[in-house]
């Protein structure tokens, strides 16, 4: 082989993938079997099989039990809404942020105590088993599950306090900055940081992906004075969803 040029597996996923992308594989077509790739492209059934991996892996097709491996339909990407937009009193940023895009977002939450994970901990600024409140939740649109959160607050700030449940009590889901300022505590700065990774197989069972599908990961943090108040990963299905920033000019 040549310097630069791509090993042959890769070359015949390259071809697939460009029949996929221009219609000559249309959606809900069955994938040229392996011998089928073998004699078309002049490769071994190593090099058939990998180039079909390929494609599985990046989503684009999909094995069914019993009957082969078929070309999976591309759904269009849809927005979900991020910014440092504030609500009105008594709105749960979510639902602000997405019904600007049109969306019908609810969700579904629960909560409950744990030690602190040495990764959270350190987002946190807090020690390794120091207690947190966990809070998992489902967004929808329409019914249709767009995005998982789970979050950690230190229960050393909200610890036998009206907000120490984030979806329940007179504040709950009014969002980590109003729930905060109800205890005395003001959010000034908050940080994401925008990942991808292989989807975990509960977050795919939940989501709706296949195995190998990727998901975007956003880890956010909330800081008051420096101190962290709360910390999430937001998980959002990199097929179906974009993430939109709305930056203010300042």
């Amino acid at each position: 082989m040549t310097f630069g040029e791509q090993p042959a597996y890769l070359r015949v996923a390259s071809d697939l993938r460009a029949k996929i992308a221009n219609g000559s594989l249309p959606p809900h077509t069955r994938l040229p079997s392996q011998a089928r790739i073998r004699e078309e492209y002049g490769v071994s059934d190593t090099v058939a099989l990998e180039a079909r991996k390929v494609l599985m892996a990046e989503g684009l097709v999909e094995g069914r039990s019993g009957s082969g491996t078929y070309v999976r339909e591309r759904p269009v990407p849809r927005r979900i809404a991020r910014s440092g937009y504030r609500p009105p009193s008594g709105a749960n940023p979510f639902r602000q942020e997405q019904a600007a895009e049109g969306a019908r977002g609810t969700w579904e939450s629960s909560s409950e105590q744990e030690p602190a994970s040495v990764e959270v901990a350190a987002r946190l600024g807090i020690e390794p088993g120091e207690r947190v409140m966990r809070t998992r939740y489902v967004f929808r649109d329409g019914g249709e599950p767009m995005m998982l959160s789970t979050s950690w607050e230190p229960l050393g700030v909200t610890g036998r306090t009206p907000v120490m449940l984030p979806e329940e009590g007179p504040l709950g889901g009014c969002g980590v900055v109003e729930r905060m300022a109800a205890i005395d505590v003001v959010v000034d700065n908050v940080v994401e940081e925008v990942g991808a990774r292989p989807g975990l197989a509960e977050e795919l069972l939940t989501l709706g992906g296949v195995p190998g599908h990727v998901v975007m990961v956003v880890a956010r943090t909330y800081y008051a004075s420096g101190l962290a108040v709360e910390t999430a990963d937001v998980v959002v299905p990199a097929d179906r969803y974009r993430i939109a920033y709305h930056l203010p000019v300042r």
